[in-house]
């Protein structure tokens, strides 16, 4: 990736009653091992000495830029109550989702000057998906489940038909001058043919949204994410395996080649591709490769992501002498997930900074200290942080702004409104 924001726990202001309950460590946990994935994708060589993809970034990349987008729906479904929105929050909550995102949205526009070989900045991507999660959230959970799995196969399907009649991405980092220049080419970028594609990403948003209302405090629920999270990547990635080798994919993907990428197919197969696959064969959909918004690959990397938050929610519920260990190491990890927009803008500005002067691993090691230091100190004395508070001061102007207003009855200088959620 490049991701993840990571971006911000989502979505409008809280009801009061989800906005009082405490915040659940595992989630923040599972962001803050998404955003060091990411730094690790971004600082850390891809290949070795062997032209081989290395360890850290055959595990890293793709994984945590799903890692982000699904808890992203997590976020949304804490925002929202952890329940379908009814008609009477339908308004409110569409305006502070809408603000949520323009704001992440600006945040990325702003990092538009930075170097994309460097790190493909996800926030724009993201904060389409911020707005396309606003009708979700008036769907029921098992429709949001089928729409999720509508979205994983059928997205990609329909990149597949049209991508040849659109004009290529630019594959840079979208910036403010790109969205005056050329709005309409951004969009289809955003939504189809970039690093992140929106579209077929609505896959992940569907699965957190439908995670996100679940009893996530239950060692039970945990446990169910975990095996169920585990149960769909392995599946995802075996299927892959079937139908590109005995079934004959990989030997028709070869016999027809990257097209315009211009890239060996061994390579894309190693290496992954820069949001979607290519389009000269069917049979390209079949891959599992990171990046590609393939069927296994949305759904490979969404049972990551459902496992880890579930491993992370058990070990909250872990009790005796291991209690002080696991809190030793998620600490650290939560401190940073609950402020991700904020230290994904400043892992990105410090890569393409002159201050990035160490190699790979003492780079990743340095930003990696400071990202958990500075989120430990900043948490104790601020609370969140600052891009990470921003996104959600507007989100929660917006939802109070549309807030319907009780009429003024005559005979009185009160302003009769109902109870507030």
């Amino acid at each position: 990736m490049t991701t993840a924001p990571s971006p911000p726990a989502a979505g409008p202001a809280a009801p009061a009653a989800a906005a009082s309950r405490p915040r659940l460590v595992g989630v923040d946990a599972a962001r803050g091992v998404a955003l060091l994935g990411m730094m690790a994708v971004h600082a850390l060589y891809a290949f070795g000495a062997d032209g081989d993809p290395t360890v850290a970034y055959s595990v890293s990349t793709g994984r945590s830029a799903a890692v982000f987008a699904v808890l992203a729906g997590v976020g949304i479904a804490f925002t929202t109550g952890r329940a379908r929105v009814g008609a009477d929050r339908a308004v409110p909550t569409a305006a502070g989702l809408t603000a949520r995102a323009a704001v992440i949205g600006l945040v990325g526009l702003a990092l538009g000057y930075t170097d994309a070989e460097i790190a493909a900045v996800i926030l724009p991507y993201y904060a389409v998906l911020f707005v396309l999660a606003v009708p979700l959230v008036f769907l029921g959970t098992r429709t949001l489940i089928g729409l999720g799995v509508l979205a994983a196969f059928g997205m990609p399907v329909l990149g597949h038909l049209v991508r040849d009649g659109l004009a290529p991405p630019r594959l840079t980092n979208p910036s403010f001058g790109y969205l005056v220049t050329d709005p309409l080419g951004l969009l289809v970028e955003l939504t189809l043919t970039g690093y992140y594609p929106a579209l077929a990403w609505l896959a992940y948003l569907c699965v957190g949204i439908a995670v996100g209302r679940l009893t996530l405090s239950s060692a039970r629920v945990a446990a169910g994410l975990l095996g169920a999270g585990a149960a769909v990547a392995v599946a995802a990635w075996a299927g892959s395996a079937l139908l590109l080798g005995p079934l004959g994919g990989r030997a028709r993907i070869e016999a027809a080649g990257t097209g315009a990428l211009d890239v060996p197919v061994a390579e894309m197969l190693a290496f992954g591709g820069e949001g979607v696959t290519p389009t000269t064969s069917w049979w390209w959909l079949a891959v599992h490769a990171p990046h590609t918004s393939t069927p296994p690959d949305l759904l490979h990397t969404a049972g990551v992501a459902v496992a880890l938050l579930g491993g992370l929610l058990l070990l909250g519920h872990v009790r005796g002498p291991a209690h002080r260990a696991v809190t030793v190491l998620l600490g650290p990890l939560a401190a940073a997930g609950a402020m991700t927009l904020t230290l994904y803008a400043a892992h990105v500005v410090f890569l393409n900074s002159p201050l990035d002067v160490f190699s790979a691993v003492g780079g990743y090691v340095f930003q990696v200290v400071v990202a958990l230091l500075f989120a430990l100190a900043w948490r104790q004395a601020v609370g969140r942080g600052p891009l990470d508070f921003l996104a959600g001061w507007a989100a929660r102007r917006a939802q109070r702004a549309a807030q319907p207003r009780a009429p003024v009855h005559r005979g009185s200088h009160r302003l009769l409104t109902g109870s507030r959620r």
